[in-house]
């Protein structure tokens, strides 16, 4: 018996070792793939470049679910385009801002995504400036005057410099003095709009039915040169955005008495409902097919540029982690999943649909992996209110070298994620799945839904290492003897209201979208 029991334990022993060095064998090989077989760049340019933005329901979102399925099907993984719904499909067409009043100049600016064309020769109309109102009776009277006209919707920025180089170069009192007047001028506009009745979402449409020729906005994202791209909010008027600067002249020369003149043309389509896909790719299990460790990134984009870091660099890392794992790992134990979800931007409907469609999937799901917040690297991970979240994180980080994750901060057992991202829909449905959150790179001013997101803009050594990083704990994932605890913490009471939070809900898509 005593000789049984030794023989067992060297038995153990050897096992252990045996795995260790597979560990780090494995861990080793992806590295080395990450960074001298990186497919990355020739991806981002593929999808960039060659196909560009990815507006929900928009043909060039079908291409991009169409090149995902093929690409991931040349690495020998099956991939299929799961539909979800059907939304307005928009093709952006070339557009045109002229002032053709003092005089001739080219305007920087593009029509907003859904807004409607002009007729085939443009628009052609004077310029009025969207007031401060004092009360809802004074919008009333006013929006008798806008027939015909195109009217500037946003508030004046009278400098177009960002807060960090003026804090750079301006004297202290010059600094403070421009804070103050900026939040005057700011809280005075946000106050003239309230007592409309309208917000910034329902005004369009209010300047629409008053008879409107067309509405030109500047969303300015409070950097050189960005501005924020959105939905137009019109059914039969064009709505374009300018930059700053050039909204800036016409509201000085409105104030100075002249009128100035615009001429638009813009040359969208509508193409009438599409429907609205997921791309999935599936690396199948050998041993437990039926649990599952899904990367998620969403695949669609606002069309301002050309979503690099919104979200194209979280897709092209769950691409290469895939073909990465496809090449070194082909037979894991548990399946490994690839969502490339479509309309996250419009509210996660993308994810959504795949929970709503595999619901028998959800208590099975080993952890989610979410990245969409840009192209720096993972530096904060945050256990979305798991409560034993910190022991198998942290034995898949542990297998990371210490160089990719020495400067990542760790949250346990963290509070469950009700929005902002695709892993919220899946933390909804009491599944572990982790918002891998990046390194800000400017993000919120420079990229984030701006007409300057675009390809230059990646870090591709960062994004290399969320690849390495992701991919060594999807294997370690992967052969954890365990399934991951799915126990939910005990979530505290509101200060506020002074009952107990609740864990967020499971919510259905929009399945026809774009109608509003």
């Amino acid at each position: 018996m005593k000789n049984y029991a030794k023989v067992l334990m060297l038995s153990t022993v050897f096992s252990v070792g045996l795995n260790a060095q597979t560990q780090d064998q494995m861990t080793k090989s992806i590295m080395d793939e990450t960074y001298n077989n990186s497919q990355l760049e020739k991806l981002a340019y593929e999808l960039l470049d060659g196909i560009g933005p990815r507006l929900v329901g928009s043909p060039k979102m079908q291409q991009s679910h169409d090149w995902a399925v093929s690409k991931f099907k040349s690495w020998g993984i099956d991939a299929r385009n799961e539909q979800w719904g059907e939304w307005k499909s928009w093709e952006r067409g070339t557009s045109s801002i002229e002032m053709v009043f003092p005089y001739v100049k080219s305007l920087e600016g593009m029509q907003l995504a859904f807004s409607p064309a002009t007729p085939s020769k443009g628009l052609t109309a004077d310029v009025v400036m969207l007031p401060t109102f004092s009360s809802k009776e004074d919008f009333t009277k006013w929006l008798s005057s806008v027939k015909g006209k195109l009217v500037m919707v946003s508030q004046y920025q009278p400098s177009g410099r960002p807060e960090y180089n003026w804090k750079e170069f301006a004297t202290p009192e010059s600094f403070e003095k421009m804070q103050n007047e900026s939040k005057a001028a700011s809280e005075a506009w946000q106050n003239s709009i309230k007592v409309t009745g309208e917000t910034s979402r329902t005004l369009n449409a209010k300047l629409e039915a008053a008879g409107a020729a067309g509405i030109i906005s500047s969303n300015w994202s409070r950097g050189f040169g960005v501005n924020k791209i959105f939905s137009a909010g019109t059914k039969k008027i064009p709505v374009m955005d300018v930059s700053l600067e050039d909204y800036g002249q016409l509201y000085r020369m409105l104030k100075n008495g002249t009128t100035p003149k615009l001429k638009i043309t813009a040359n969208s389509k509508d193409k009438g409902m599409a429907p609205t896909f997921n791309t999935v790719a599936e690396i199948k299990g050998s041993e437990k097919p039926d649990e599952y460790i899904i990367l998620s990134a969403h695949l669609d984009s606002w069309d301002g540029g050309t979503g690099a870091t919104d979200n194209g660099t979280g897709t092209i890392t769950m691409m290469e982690v895939a073909r990465i794992l496809k090449k070194l790992y082909p037979n894991p134990k548990r399946t490994i999943i690839v969502g490339l979800w479509g309309s996250e931007e419009q509210g996660l409907n993308g994810s959504r649909g795949y929970v709503s469609a595999h619901k028998e999937q959800m208590p099975k799901i080993q952890a989610v992996f979410n990245q969409d917040n840009g192209t720096g690297r993972i530096a904060n991970i945050s256990g979305q209110g798991f409560l034993n979240s910190y022991d198998y994180l942290g034995r898949w980080l542990a297998a990371v070298p210490r160089e990719l994750t020495k400067d990542i901060k760790t949250t346990f057992p963290g509070t469950p994620g009700g929005g902002g991202s695709d892993h919220a829909s899946f933390v909804a449905a009491g599944v572990p799945a982790f918002m891998l959150g990046s390194l800000n790179w400017s993000y919120g001013n420079y990229t984030w839904h701006t007409n300057r997101d675009t390809y230059d803009k990646i870090v591709f050594d960062d994004v290399k290492s969320n690849v390495a990083l992701i991919a060594i704990m999807t294997y370690m994932a992967s052969e954890d003897p365990e399934k991951a605890s799915a126990e939910k913490i005990k979530l505290p009471v509101n200060q506020r209201t002074g009952e107990r939070m609740a864990w967020p809900e499971v919510k259905e898509p929009t399945r026809k979208g774009g109608l509003d």
